[in-house]
């Protein structure tokens, strides 16, 4: 059996990971003042934060990478930009169906979704220069700065239309530990998706 499992490809654990985490938010708890809609917020949170554990993880092996010269890390800074990038990318529709589920509109304005947007398109066009150029040290940086210059933006962007979480400021125990399990099930995907793309990188290079 153990050996069966060692043979599967990672992406087959990513896509299983995956359809685990779409399947069960059909059936978190509802929440007081969202009622099954928070279901959608359950996903899109989970969502960009993995998105954004990856794009940090990508900035600190980027860093680590830089001050101690080494290749392997500087490697691992490429795949988890990647990775970070396209879970990214995709949490846009998830964002824009959100929005039209709790808001009963679509407000493109809204400072966080216009960071998300923004930086869809820099984090983009950094990774093309990235695959083109081959160059892991050059990843390491781009990813590095772009890691500090997210986080900051984030940071800084104002609360227009975009309330105070309704999974940390819910008193439901249920609630806060439904959120948790999806993510941990998200992480999952993507920490296989990024051994799919370090797969790959070694083999093109």
């Amino acid at each position: 059996m153990r050996g069966m499992i060692r043979r599967l490809h990672p992406m087959v654990f990513t896509l299983v990971f995956l359809l685990l985490t779409l399947f069960l938010s059909v059936f978190g708890p509802a929440e007081r003042s969202l009622g099954t809609n928070v279901r959608l917020v359950y996903l899109h949170g989970t969502w960009v934060w993995t998105a954004l554990l990856g794009l940090g993880a990508a900035a600190l092996t980027g860093l680590v990478g830089l001050l101690f010269r080494n290749p392997s890390l500087q490697r691992w800074s490429k795949s988890l930009g990647q990775t970070g990038m396209l879970l990214w990318i995709t949490y846009l529709p998830l964002s824009l169906w959100t929005m039209q589920a709790n808001w009963n509109g679509l407000y493109l304005t809204e400072p966080r979704f216009k960071i998300g947007l923004d930086y869809a398109v820099i984090g983009i066009l950094l990774q093309l220069a990235i695959l083109i150029l081959r160059a892991p040290r050059l990843a390491s940086v781009l990813n590095l700065s772009f890691g500090l210059a997210l986080i900051w933006s984030i940071a800084n962007a104002e609360e227009v239309m975009h309330p105070t979480s309704p999974i940390f400021s819910s008193d439901s125990v249920s609630i806060r530990f439904f959120f948790l399990a999806l993510l941990l099930l998200n992480v999952l995907a993507a920490i296989f998706l990024n051994l799919v793309l370090l797969k790959t990188q070694t083999k093109l290079a």
